[in-house]
């Protein structure tokens, strides 16, 4: 059995310091959000798709260099990157081979997870899906698929751990069961029904919680 993490959101809390510095470069554009509604719909997403979904959406461009000061603020504020509380510990307890899997470029990924200590419990078993396989981020199951051949188990007996519904969209069509998780400092109201929705089976808001629930729900299946 293999154990997939996403990285930004489920074990390095990234995801609120991304779209707090996108949304300050919005409003220098004009364009005020609100903090809750932006993560209900965009998390998950690569920056590049989330400006064009907003562009269509108003209807009018974005100056060309809107990504390169988004990543340039959100780079500002990476000094109060954390990991997600209990990370450390629930790796501990994990008795199963493990792995990551992101949308997030792998350079940007190595670097958040050694601020945080947790580059040396996943490598080399750390998969970008923008550099693998057929490079299709998530909601494309390319990256799990990936990780799925590399470490030699099938899709079935994997489970995947992911705090967004295009993630948890990603594994469900790789065949994998899913485990959303909602404890990140991003989540918003009604985060777990739409995880619970795009097809994970249960939600843990806590990762001390996740050893038992994989457990619980492998012991079901086999059942």
């Amino acid at each position: 059995m293999l154990v997939i993490f996403d990285c930004d959101g489920t074990l390095v809390d990234t995801e609120i310091i991304w779209a707090k510095a996108s949304l300050e470069i919005f409003k220098e554009e004009d364009l005020d959000m609100d903090l809750e509604a932006y993560n209900s719909t965009y998390a998950g997403m690569t920056n590049a798709e989330i400006i064009q979904l907003i562009e269509e959406d108003i209807e009018r461009s974005l100056p060309h260099d809107i990504l390169q000061r988004i990543t340039d603020r959100a780079t500002s504020k990476l000094d109060k990157l954390k990991v997600i509380e209990g990370a450390h510990e629930m790796l501990d307890q994990l008795e199963y081979p493990r792995c990551v899997c992101s949308n997030t470029a792998m350079e940007r990924l190595e670097s958040n997870m050694r601020l945080v200590d947790l580059w040396d419990r996943f490598r080399p078993y750390v998969y970008s899906a923008v550099e693998v396989g057929t490079k299709l981020p998530k909601p494309d199951p390319n990256v799990f698929l990936h990780a799925a051949t590399v470490l030699e188990t099938d899709p079935s007996e994997c489970f995947v751990i992911e705090d967004s519904t295009h993630g948890v969209q990603a594994a469900c069509q790789a065949g994998m069961r899913v485990i959303g998780f909602i404890g990140a400092s991003h989540s918003y109201l009604g985060h777990g029904e739409h995880l619970m929705d795009a097809g994970a089976e249960t939600v843990v808001r806590r990762l001390a919680d996740l050893p038992a629930t994989i457990d619980a729900l492998k012991d079901w299946h086999e059942q």
